[in-house]
């Protein structure tokens, strides 16, 4: 009785061991994050939201799916018209480390899901309060915390990866959040 019991205790372990060595592979569309000041990333010996005098402003965390020779806007992929993610698997997420202004309108700190509504010429770029949810089958119009028009534009090259970065903008007050894919990009004013 007890060699048997000794038996299935090893033969267990051994299969919990094999099981625990099965990951999955690498995402399709890698997960990213975007930071204001960009090295906010990458320099921890400041405290966790300053880099210098510089306080942390903007992390947005998203999926970055690749274009991979395909027609991406007014396709299936990201349709015309229709509440996109911003990338791929779970919606992007924004996190304002203070209040901030777009277009003339304000935002408290806290962290936003982060959608567009993108045509040809322009996106509707989307702040809502819910969060941790895939995609955007679950999106509620009505949990809207912002909504904002901006122009599209051209890039000068294929972004093969969706892409989203936030650089200082025209003033020591004011970033520019840039969102490129395929030959499109978009550009967000957002004051501090």
């Amino acid at each position: 009785m007890k060699k048997t019991l000794l038996l299935l205790f090893l033969f267990s372990l051994i299969i919990i061991e094999v099981q625990a060595q099965k990951l999955r592979g690498t995402d399709k569309s890698p997960m990213d994050m975007a930071y204001y000041p960009d090295n906010f990333a990458h320099d921890r010996k400041f405290a966790p939201k300053l880099i210098g005098d510089m306080p942390a402003i903007v992390r947005v965390t998203y999926s970055r799916p690749a274009k991979k020779e395909r027609e991406v806007f007014g396709t299936k992929i990201v349709p015309y018209g229709e509440v996109w993610r911003l990338g791929a698997n779970e919606s992007a997420e924004i996190k304002f480390y203070q209040d901030v202004t777009i277009q003339g309108k304000k935002v408290k700190a806290g962290t936003y899901s982060l959608f567009a509504i993108p045509t040809a010429t322009e996106w509707t770029i989307i702040l809502n309060k819910d969060l941790d949810f895939w995609g955007a089958y679950s999106y509620n119009k009505e949990n809207d915390v912002l909504r904002v028009s901006v122009p599209t534009k051209k890039t000068d090259e294929v972004v093969e990866n969706f892409s989203i970065q936030c650089v200082k903008g025209s003033n020591d007050k004011e970033i520019t959040m840039k969102m490129a894919w395929d030959m499109t990009l978009v550009e967000v004013p957002i004051s501090f």
